[in-house]
């Protein structure tokens, strides 16, 4: 597991609020982040979804060996929303994707991605972070630490 102080940081979490007309939906979803290309997007767009967040960096181990199986979820659960959040630059993620293949939607958090980790319950700041929401956008379930594939499914069943 990888570790990231916010100690250093200084950093306040930012807006809150639900985004979406489905309440009550976790106060992520008021959130946006900017996509590869420089657009924000809203996760309030995937509040009405089940949704597998994912907090990772490219300079973090576990975080890259669990990719595979993200882009696997990903292509066997359709319905499933899955988003990857990076607390890393645009660069070192631009570079990353020239050696792995990632066809869900990565959103680049930056440092911003910290507190907010810690604001949904990953107090130590530890990567990879994963939390499941329910089709309300209600916290169902939160991993810290590397995905197991048939834990990942047991626990995605309880969501789908």
């Amino acid at each position: 597991m990888c570790r990231a102080s916010l100690a250093a940081l200084g950093l306040a979490a930012g807006a809150r609020g639900a985004g979406a007309s489905i309440l009550p939906a976790d106060p992520v979803f008021g959130r946006s982040f900017a996509d590869l290309q420089g657009r924000d997007q809203a996760l309030s767009a995937y509040v009405g979804r089940p949704v597998l967040m994912n907090f990772w960096a490219s300079w973090c181990a576990p975080c890259v060996r669990e990719m595979p199986l993200l882009e696997t979820l990903h292509q066997r659960h359709p319905d499933l929303a899955l988003l990857g959040l990076a607390i890393d630059t645009q660069a070192n993620v631009e570079r990353f994707l020239k050696k792995v293949r990632v066809s869900y939607p990565l959103l680049l958090t930056g440092t911003q991605g910290i507190p907010l980790m810690r604001e949904l319950g990953n107090k130590g700041g530890g990567l990879p972070f994963t939390l499941l929401f329910d089709r309300r956008g209600r916290v169902a379930d939160s991993i810290v630490g590397e995905l197991d594939p048939d834990d990942i499914q047991a626990r995605l069943a309880q969501i789908l």
